[in-house]
């Protein structure tokens, strides 16, 4: 279980997040909702270290985050981090490989996510060729390439057409399914009321 107690974080005289708690249990899917500015992001980026925060402690299972926690999570933040010019399955392998994953048994997960997301056509395509909708399923396919424990997206439905939101929905059921916890911020309330078993709202 991910358990998120007191985070503060402060830029400069800018307070970003204040006292911030909330828990991601296995095998539920969380929604973290709040108005621009609240600190969703921040939040979601001190669970990997990418922003240290001032105060609070973020633990899993007990046990304060570490980096062999961090192999076992899925991360898809808001600023997409691929790589226009490669090929999609060569990405989403570098991304399993990256965790873990051996070379072979990478490319194998690369190709079944992207495949089952749709895109078992394209795999060989760079990135740029593909539509907004179709980059967030590879991002998507990246963040899900460790088969993670905790799967943490930021703004995951931004921009989806409703045949990608309604895929993105069934990935994030399965994730749950097979036991894993899922934490996702968004601005679509009836979206987060319908498929969230609970929701944290950040003011």
């Amino acid at each position: 279980m991910l358990r998120i107690e007191g985070l503060t974080k402060r830029y400069g005289r800018l307070l970003a997040i204040d006292d911030v708690a909330l828990t991601v249990e296995p095998g539920r899917l969380v929604g973290f909702v709040g108005p621009n500015g609240a600190g969703k992001s921040t939040t979601m980026r001190s669970i990997f270290g990418l922003v240290a925060p001032d105060a609070g402690t973020i633990t899993w299972d007990g046990a304060p985050v570490g980096r062999d926690h961090l192999r076992r999570f899925g991360y898809m933040p808001e600023q997409r981090g691929l790589y226009p010019k490669t090929g999609i399955a060569e990405q989403v392998a570098y991304f399993a490989e990256l965790k873990g994953i051996r070379r072979r048994p990478a490319r194998r997960r690369a190709e079944e996510l992207l495949t089952s997301l749709g895109l078992g056509d394209r795999l060989g395509e760079s990135l740029e060729k593909l539509s907004h909708g179709n980059q967030q399923r590879v991002q998507l396919a990246a963040s899900l390439a460790n088969d993670p424990e905790l799967l943490v997206l930021d703004e995951p439905f931004s921009g989806l057409d409703p045949v990608a939101v309604e895929t993105l929905q069934e990935v994030l059921f399965e994730r749950v399914s097979s036991g894993a916890g899922v934490l996702f911020s968004s601005h679509q309330l009836d979206l987060v009321e319908r498929v969230c078993d609970e929701i944290f709202i950040i003011v």
